[in-house]
């Protein structure tokens, strides 16, 4: 399968494998930044090609991960509401929020419909007229231009009965917080590809230059990330630190222009708080003014409120880079899929979750 399998291809990662061994010279912490990245390194075993001196630590870049425990709460109460449907992507359904999550609000009777993009939602309210219809709009900038473009088109269609609930969030303010932490041990990143194919990586070019971190732009196949690797290796032993693209098959310096026309169009960005993190200034899309009739906080006067997070849970400590899943004392026990404590147990792009399945998978074959 032509741009799929040779980046699977053994021979090639076991070739990248050996270049890297080669050139280390001392220990390295690497932080891959996305969640879809974790999986792959977890799924493929990636660890087990690289050096001892190669420490990988896995960043805030799961969109559900983040996503503040106060907004599920609020997408709980609008789920409970008489006439309102709420919509969502599967992995939000098992999220927990202070209490109880979508799922169980669900099961108690609430209107919860599982879509797979913001235009089912558009569907759903067309075809519910007497209903009000909330799409809980959660993710980076990968998914931010579609739910923009939802907007656009409820607000074409005049579709008053529409609106989102909105949890975008923004890589480079993420990366800047992280490295500003008196606690960072971050010395290089690999970047999400997909991020970097809607935004382009100009962004990152002064981040790298103010923290003197090399930032690799990469995929998400075994070849991508060791590719990646290799290339942040070889500047962290020479001593340089910049702006890399090694995914230049899909990546531009400028991006992908319309969807970023897009988003300048519908979204403003606003401090934002992350789930596990705290907030972070000016890292999400809220809706511009001309667009707040589809604010569902507006629309539903949700106010704000402050909930704890389980005192078992790292999730925090995880989604920094300063803790493995492994060392959380809850981790397969009081935690999992079944019964998460915390979101990076239950979403398809959650560390814990990747640990959870991928771990006990070796154990049962071993």
């Amino acid at each position: 399968m032509k741009y799929v399998e040779e980046y699977r291809d053994i021979k090639v990662v076991e070739k990248l494998a050996r270049a890297i061994q080669k050139r280390v010279t001392q220990p390295w912490i690497i932080m891959e930044i996305c969640g879809g990245q974790t999986h792959s390194i977890m799924k493929y075993n990636l660890e087990e090609f690289l050096p001892n001196q190669v420490q990988l630590v896995h960043g805030p870049g799961c969109p559900v991960c983040v996503t503040p425990l106060e907004l599920i709460d609020k997408a709980i109460h609008l789920a409970r509401q008489r006439n309102v449907i709420l919509t969502s992507y599967g992995d939000m359904l098992r999220v927990p929020g202070s209490e109880d999550d979508l799922l169980k609000a669900k099961a108690q009777g609430g209107q919860v419909k599982m879509v797979y993009s913001p235009l089912d939602a558009i569907k759903v309210a067309e075809l519910n007229p007497e209903k009000e219809v909330v799409f809980f709009a959660v993710g980076f900038e990968t998914t931010a231009p579609a739910n923009g473009f939802a907007v656009l088109e409820a607000k074409r269609k005049d579709l008053g009965n529409f609106s989102i609930l909105s949890s975008h969030v923004l890589v480079p303010p993420a990366m800047e917080a992280i490295l500003s932490s008196p606690h960072s041990r971050i010395q290089a990143f690999l970047a999400a590809g997909h991020v970097c194919t809607v935004m382009g990586y100009r962004e990152y070019i002064p981040i790298s230059e103010k923290y003197n971190v090399p930032i690799i732009i990469t995929g998400f196949e075994p070849v991508d990330i060791l590719q990646g690797i290799l290339c942040a290796v070889n500047q962290l032993e020479r001593g340089t630190s910049k702006v890399e693209n090694a995914y230049s098959r899909v990546v531009t310096l400028e991006g992908n222009t319309g969807a970023q026309t897009t988003l300048k169009e519908v979204f403003r960005t606003v401090d934002r708080k992350w789930r596990g993190i705290g907030t972070i200034p000016m890292s999400g899309y809220a809706l511009r003014q001309e667009y707040q009739n589809f604010d569902a906080e507006r629309k539903f006067d949700l106010a704000d409120t402050v909930n704890e997070e389980s005192s078992l849970c790292i999730a925090g400590e995880v989604l920094q880079g300063l803790k493995k899943p492994t060392e959380c004392p809850a981790f397969g026990t009081q935690c999992s899929p079944e019964n998460p404590l915390g979101a990076p147990m239950v979403s398809s792009e959650g560390a814990c979750a990747a640990y959870f399945h991928y771990r006990k998978r070796e154990i049962e074959s071993s």
